[in-house]
């Protein structure tokens, strides 16, 4: 199993940047013992007046092959902090691939979003890309976590 992060733009050093890596750190350790892999993030530049076809096409190039889809959108499910580590650990248990795709400041586009297997929203609200990282990151440690039966979270 392997599980990416596909995202568009790349994170400067920052508090951002900071968060996101502590997360995934505590994620490793954690999931070590879980049989869940470190996660590994590739970034694709956004280019400038190519909008998100552009965008989905590099984001094509770095989604590896056979891996489920998830993908960070609105107009996706909001599964509890509970059922997103079911759904990690029946992946982990399938011995299937993962990769999380976050779009740029415009979103995805609605061809890349079709391939999607799952699509989450983490809120009805609409958050920065770069804040989707963190709370990604934050929410895949959090799973982590939750199959360790870790007090962490608290339900």
């Amino acid at each position: 199993m392997r599980i990416e992060i596909a995202a568009v733009g790349r994170l400067k050093k920052g508090p951002e940047s900071q968060l996101v890596s502590d997360y995934l750190e505590r994620f490793a350790k954690t999931g070590r013992g879980l049989g869940l892999p470190a996660v590994h993030v590739s970034e694709v530049e956004g280019r400038r007046g190519g909008g998100m076809l552009a965008e989905a096409d590099l984001l094509s190039r770095v989604i590896p092959e056979g891996a489920a889809l998830v993908m960070m959108d609105e107009r996706g499910d909001q599964p509890t902090s509970p059922e997103f580590a079911r759904k990690l650990a029946h992946w982990r248990d399938s011995a299937r691939d993962v990769c999380f795709v976050i779009g740029g400041a415009d979103g995805l586009a609605p061809d890349l979003r079709a391939r999607a297997d799952w699509q989450i929203s983490l809120g009805r609200m609409v958050w920065p890309h770069m804040l989707v990282r963190v709370m990604l990151a934050e929410q895949l440690y959090r799973a982590a976590t939750i199959l360790a039966g870790s007090p962490y979270h608290r339900a």
